[in-house]
């Protein structure tokens, strides 16, 4: 009996799904509404994102316009983005915070992509630690004899070639996300 590779791709999955997360977060130089994705704001006493108490909209190529719904959220949404690690300050004009993006200076720019590296880095750590954990599970299964040394090679090359499959993937998202931020 093989095992089943689906709840391991799964996994494999989401540590994908989290990385591009986290890269649609790094601000590349240009007006991108995800980097306020982990940003909340005090609405009436429960911590909500920017995007469930505004309009959120990109005017041009380095600027964000944050519209509240609510007037009353102006002071808190300008405060919770200069609380925030994302280094912009807020322009508020009363009725709408802007953010203006500067552009990269080319120490930014190496720092960002070192950063970039280092989230792929995990992500693909992530995905060698979900084929160990199949891996212990094959070989456990071989020891109680529910699997034979034929079935075991055979689950461990499925559980290898989904884990080269997920790391080029995760390769190539850090790949794409530092030539945007070298372009910028």
């Amino acid at each position: 009996m093989k095992i089943n590779t689906k709840e391991y791709e799964e996994k494999m999955q989401k540590s994908l799904k989290g990385l591009e997360s986290e890269l649609s977060a790094v601000r590349a130089g240009r007006a991108n509404p995800a980097v306020l994705d982990r940003i909340t704001v005090d609405y009436y006493g429960s911590p909500t994102q920017i995007s469930g108490v505004a309009s959120v909209s990109v005017t041009d190529a380095r600027t964000i316009a944050i519209n509240p719904w609510d007037m009353s959220l102006l002071k808190n949404i300008e405060k919770a983005i200069q609380a925030s690690d994302l280094g912009i300050a807020p322009q508020n004009d009363g009725k709408t915070i802007r953010l203006t993006f500067p552009p990269l200076t080319e120490d930014r720019r190496k720092e960002l992509a070192k950063q970039v590296q280092k989230m792929a880095e995990e992500a693909k750590v992530a995905v060698r630690n979900i084929r160990r954990e199949a891996n212990d599970k094959c070989k456990d299964m071989k020891k109680k004899n529910e699997m034979t040394e034929d079935e075991l090679k055979a689950s461990e090359k499925s559980v290898q070639d989904l884990t080269d499959k997920y790391i080029k993937l995760i390769e190539t998202a850090g790949a794409d996300k530092e030539k945007e931020i070298m372009s910028v």
